[in-house]
């Protein structure tokens, strides 16, 4: 863990998970044995040594403060890329209410090693990005997206805008962050999820709505495949329906029903 004294120019990277307080107390735990791991997970995958930040723990929450050494743009590509794909895999074996889904910023400036944490106005800039409206909006506006990133506009400028990471300045909404006494520029992205949610009311239909009482089993839409086999509801009494699925199945809730081939 790197160690320093007085006030030295750092990256500050924080993390928090959605909807923590509303989890009953294995659920609580859970988050927190696993949010370490998905985040040193993406840390390998990016090349870069966790073990060298100075990181504060909080529950569902973290933050984590590196000396700048000019991989800042992997942190903000690299890093995040990864943890995306890293909180994917984690919720794609997941019912919707287990998910992790993460508000991150990455903020830099000077910081000194306080004997009770960091100290640094830069420290309390990213705590009030972390909290800023437009990260919970995001969330809420794309419930299918695992991660909303917060960018300040120093951050922003000197990596994505100056062309040292494969991200785009159209991938980014420029927006305010104001909270309390804090008001400031900021840069949001939401990394589009692997597959789109569905509509409401048409879970089983792909994005089609459910077909209406009575209409010809002829007409009705096939189910979309959603990361997985194609699985059919569709039930006729002339055919004979194999499923095969390879691989554990969730199937609490389900009915099955079995027949002959001759019907």
């Amino acid at each position: 863990m790197a160690e320093w004294s007085g006030f030295r120019p750092c990256a500050c990277i924080a993390v928090d998970a959605e909807a923590y307080g509303g989890k009953n107390d294995r659920g609580q735990s859970q988050t927190q044995h696993d949010l370490p791991r998905l985040l040193d997970g993406a840390a390998r995958g990016a090349d870069l040594d966790r073990a060298q930040w100075q990181i504060q723990r909080k529950g569902d929450e973290q933050l984590a403060v590196r000396l700048l050494d000019g991989t800042e743009p992997r942190l903000v590509d690299d890093y995040i890329r990864h943890l995306v794909a890293e909180l994917r895999e984690y919720n794609v074996q997941r019912v919707p209410e287990a998910r992790m889904r993460l508000r991150a910023v990455v903020h830099q400036g000077l910081v000194e090693l306080a004997d009770n944490g960091f100290a640094g106005t830069a420290v309390v800039a990213t705590a009030r990005l972390l909290t800023a409206r437009p990260l919970y909006d995001a969330l809420a506006a794309h419930p299918g997206a695992d991660l909303a990133l917060l960018l300040s506009d120093d951050v922003f400028r000197s990596t994505v805008a100056g062309g040292h990471t494969t991200l785009s300045t159209e991938d980014f909404t420029r927006v305010t962050a104001q909270v309390k006494e804090y008001e400031a520029t900021a840069w949001l992205w939401v990394p589009a999820p692997a597959v789109a949610p569905p509509e409401p009311g048409a879970a089983q239909w792909g994005k089609h709505a459910a077909p209406a009482p009575g209409e010809p089993a002829a007409d009705r839409p096939q189910p979309a495949a959603v990361g997985g086999p194609l699985i059919s509801n569709e039930y006729r009494g002339e055919h004979t329906n194999v499923t095969n699925i390879a691989g554990p199945v969730d199937a609490r809730g389900a009915v099955f029903g079995f027949g002959s081939a001759g019907g």
